[in-house]
């Protein structure tokens, strides 16, 4: 990297050259073990004690009173069965067989922390670092830093049946240049519809053609200070591109009878989590940089107050399919420099009042797991008390999270700053460190 030439400055020369593209890639602060990021958001709090977080003495407590925040609550056992898999002997739910027979391949941060207890404001913590303010989104943080490796697609797709917590806020770029924004595809029939040409009897060269680009080129040069149109014409041009290959990309009809079988993927579905997986090995192979698969939305989803058995049909959805993503990856030595992070935004707590079934919002002790990308496989970092209630050992916040992700794809979280009113920003704010124990 040049000295005394920031990657903003970098990034906005390239911007400038004449049929540049603001999205090229550029190398990080380092060597990264990670070149692309799959995230799989469990929306809703994934309960970590009916998980991976296993607590004999929350069983044998069952039903007794302690005291958390001033007021009295009673313990809730897990309804569900563990039993010790891989090499570490982790024990894992019956909610999770298949994934559980992946353990070997996964780190499992067991003694997670957010700093908020409701789902919107943890949900923008999650991806963008703070609780108060929508910030850019890790997505975004790393297309900038980054670039894209696929000019043709989106650096940062999202693929969603339903909002979030916060909406699209999540994958937002906010300040950051309005290109990294994530890109949302529906899951179903046509998951991009939008790109359709109005016009369909216009070739894809007229069709550039309408787009001005030369115009608009000559256009941005009398107003390079103007980030908005390079944002703008570097839409326009990945909108072209994605006309071309994103049908392609998008259509899983050509894999073979054994990789559908593993996803659990049935003849001409295009909509449920296993093609979303699937759709996710496929956006990554081909060369975006981050795509994140949001799981369920802010509908029915993991937030089980009134009945944990509700945990078990989410489970169904997920565990088949995100079991097959992390063995497809690893056959076809994708894992080495994919991370796939499997992320929450916070835990469940281990009691509640009195005969109640589920269980609420915690965000003092949960629980996320990563792999492949320079993870170290079958690590378990992280301990919370013998009820799951706070962490004891090794915590990894939110913050310590994001910069071990950067960390892995080559960025410094405390060099990937951005200028914006008066002071640099960056994903973890003044906080954050390397959680170098889960590195392999």
């Amino acid at each position: 990297m040049a000295t005394g030439v920031s990657l903003r400055d970098r990034l906005l020369q390239a911007a400038r050259q004449e049929g540049g593209h603001p999205l090229a890639p550029r190398r990080g602060h380092a060597a990264a073990r990670a070149t692309n990021l799959i995230i799989v958001n469990l929306t809703g709090g994934l309960s970590h004690i009916d998980s991976f977080d296993y607590k004999p003495r929350l069983q044998a407590d069952h039903g007794k009173t302690i005291d958390w925040r001033g007021r009295p609550f009673f313990l809730n056992a897990s309804p569900f069965r563990f039993r010790p898999y891989g090499e570490s002997g982790l024990p894992v739910s019956e909610l999770f067989p298949h994934l559980a027979r992946r353990i070997d391949d996964l780190a499992v941060i067991r003694s997670m922390v957010n700093d908020h207890i409701s789902h919107g404001q943890a949900t923008l913590a999650m991806h963008c670092g703070l609780t108060t303010v929508p910030m850019p989104s890790i997505g975004s943080w790393i297309s900038y830093g980054l670039g894209t490796r696929e000019p043709n697609l989106p650096p940062f797709v999202v693929l969603a049946s339903a909002l979030p917590y916060m909406g699209n806020q999540v994958w937002d770029a906010s300040f950051l240049p309005a290109h990294h924004t994530g890109t949302r595809l529906v899951p179903g029939q046509d998951p991009v519809p939008h790109l359709k040409s109005p016009l369909p009897s216009v070739s894809l060269g007229q069709l550039e053609q309408l787009m001005l680009s030369k115009i608009n080129r000559r256009h941005a040069e009398d107003r390079q200070r103007d980030p908005r149109l390079q944002a703008r014409m570097s839409s326009f041009r990945t909108a072209a591109g994605m006309m071309k290959l994103a049908p392609r990309v998008l259509d899983v009809s050509g894999e073979t009878r054994l990789t559908l079988e593993q996803y659990g993927l049935a003849s001409g579905d295009r909509r449920s989590v296993a093609w979303q997986m699937l759709a996710a090995r496929r956006l990554v192979e081909h060369g975006v940089r981050v795509v994140e698969v949001v799981h369920t939305g802010s509908g029915a989803n993991w937030d089980s107050h009134g009945d944990m058995q509700q945990h078990r049909a989410r489970a169904g959805e997920l565990d088949r399919p995100l079991a097959a993503l992390i063995g497809d990856l690893k056959i076809r030595g994708l894992l080495e420099t994919t991370l796939v992070a499997i992320c929450t935004e916070f835990g469940r707590s281990p009691a509640g009042t009195e005969n109640e079934k589920g269980r609420n919002h915690h965000n003092s002790a949960f629980t996320c797991l990563l792999a492949g990308g320079g993870v170290r496989a079958g690590a378990i970092h992280g301990q919370s008390d013998q009820h799951g209630n706070l962490v004891v050992s090794d915590e990894v916040h939110v913050h310590d999270l994001h910069a071990t992700i950067l960390h892995l794809m080559g960025l410094d979280h405390e060099r990937l700053t951005y200028r914006f009113g008066g002071r640099d920003f960056r994903l973890t704010d003044v906080h954050g460190r390397v959680v170098t124990e889960i590195i392999s």
